[in-house]
């Protein structure tokens, strides 16, 4: 359905805006939702053709968009905690977060592990913090790729 000339998805977009303030969902108020759209318009537009497809027929398919749409309000939600963390961190918070995970998880944790205990750093940063302690000596690591298991020298870090 297309009841403007132009404008359509912009409308479109306007109007999921409003859905989510009255949801409660204020994050547009900080975050563009505009933009976030914009940077992923690829797989906005396919997400809506997959969703569309037998449409007339009533055998159209509302998965694709429902999971675009999930992964975009998260993805807006991440732009905006981020943010957030960055204005609030003191200098260091995110390798104190690091050390703190690498010290609660057990001998032996993965990197993917580590990267769940610490959502909001990220992966290069974890990997600098990784390679600070492995140059002091205070873990090693077997393996390579995803595969490879993380251990602890003793007490450390």
């Amino acid at each position: 359905m297309h009841p403007f000339v132009d404008g359509n998805g912009r409308m479109a977009r306007l109007l999921t805006l409003l859905l989510l303030y009255q949801a409660g969902y204020q994050v547009g108020r900080f975050i563009s939702i505009e933009a976030t759209f914009e940077k992923s318009r690829d797989t906005y537009y396919d997400a809506l053709y997959r969703s569309s497809q037998g449409w007339h027929a009533g055998k159209h398919d509302v998965r694709p968009w429902t999971e675009y749409f999930l992964g975009f309000l998260t993805a807006v939600y991440r732009d905006f905690e981020g943010r957030v963390g960055s204005l609030s961190a003191a200098r260091g918070a995110k390798t104190q977060l690091v050390l703190d995970a690498i010290r609660s998880l057990p001998d032996g944790f993965r990197m993917v592990e580590l990267e769940r205990a610490c959502p909001n750093v990220t992966r290069d940063m974890i990997r600098v913090v990784i390679n600070r302690l492995k140059k002091n000596g205070e873990i090693f690591c077997e393996g390579a790729g995803a595969g490879a298991v993380w251990r602890k020298r003793g007490n450390n870090p």
